[in-house]
């Protein structure tokens, strides 16, 4: 991850991270039914975060191998942690970049990465090391997040904190949605020498009970805590309050709907 952008410090975050796990199964779920892992395969995750849904994968399909490599120590300590709480045998996790991959050529059966690719310090390197690393024949599935106005709750982020903090502080709205436009995403993959290549909008929802549930969980994972740090004093209860009013127009019989889209790719070597 890149020391360039103002996105969060993903090491630090690690630990609290979990979090949000619930609002991204579903696009796990999807990944994983992309991916149609077969047993006695080698599976590669790369940027795993603390280990979905490469961890859900070992748990159904205790006959693949899998390999997760985020560039965050901090993530991979979490991610291990659970490894050996769960006691898998068939899952591991290392600290590595996506662009320096430790594996020979030709090696993984099949590759995912959720929410990866466009926090990469190199991109295009990246993905270029993972179409290295699979086999002739093999299979990608990568979801990244899509176009800036689906990404709902960083546009809050982006209206809430726009003239309350400095430029470098601002979410890192760029960064997340980099490959969201079309035709961004198959372009990078096909010139990392992907071949069959198929990008498709998904679009999911994050839920929460209540305006404050939602609000807790922002406040207990520390996602937004570079901004919160470059508050002046006395602005945290104005700050949530205009979160409330951007979040009202979310609200229905069933807690707080927020929607929100990705990108799934699939495709071959």
């Amino acid at each position: 991850m890149s020391a360039n952008t103002n996105q969060p410090d993903w090491d630090t975050l690690a630990e609290k991270f979990d979090v949000f796990l619930p609002q991204l199964a579903p696009v796990g779920e999807a990944l994983l039914e992309a991916l149609d892992a077969r047993p006695g395969e080698r599976i590669l995750d790369v940027a795993s975060g603390t280990g979905e849904p490469a961890l859900s994968l070992a748990r159904l399909q205790p006959q693949v191998e899998i390999s997760g490599v985020d560039a965050a120590a901090g993530m991979v300590r979490v991610a291990q942690k659970k490894v050996t709480a769960a006691g898998l045998r068939n899952i591991s996790f290392s600290a590595m970049p996506a662009e320096q991959l430790s594996y020979a050529d030709n090696h993984f059966d099949r590759v995912l990465s959720r929410f990866g690719v466009m926090l990469f310090e190199d991109p295009l390197r990246g993905c270029q090391e993972m179409q290295r690393v699979l086999k002739p024949g093999g299979r990608i599935a990568l979801a990244v997040w899509s176009t800036p106005e689906t990404m709902t709750t960083l546009q809050w982020a982006m209206q809430v904190f726009k003239d309350r903090v400095p430029e470098e502080h601002q979410p890192p709205m760029a960064k997340v949605t980099l490959l969201g436009q079309p035709g961004v995403f198959d372009t990078l993959l096909r010139r990392s020498g992907f071949t069959a290549v198929k990008v498709t909008p998904a679009r999911f929802n994050y839920h929460y009970t209540s305006f404050d549930d939602y609000w807790r969980s922002i406040e207990a994972s520390d996602i937004l805590k570079q901004q919160f740090d470059a508050l002046a004093a006395g602005q945290r209860g104005s700050v949530r309050d205009d979160f409330a009013r951007l979040a009202r127009g979310y609200q229905s019989a069933h807690g707080l709907v927020i929607p929100h889209e990705f990108l799934l790719a699939v495709g071959s070597k």
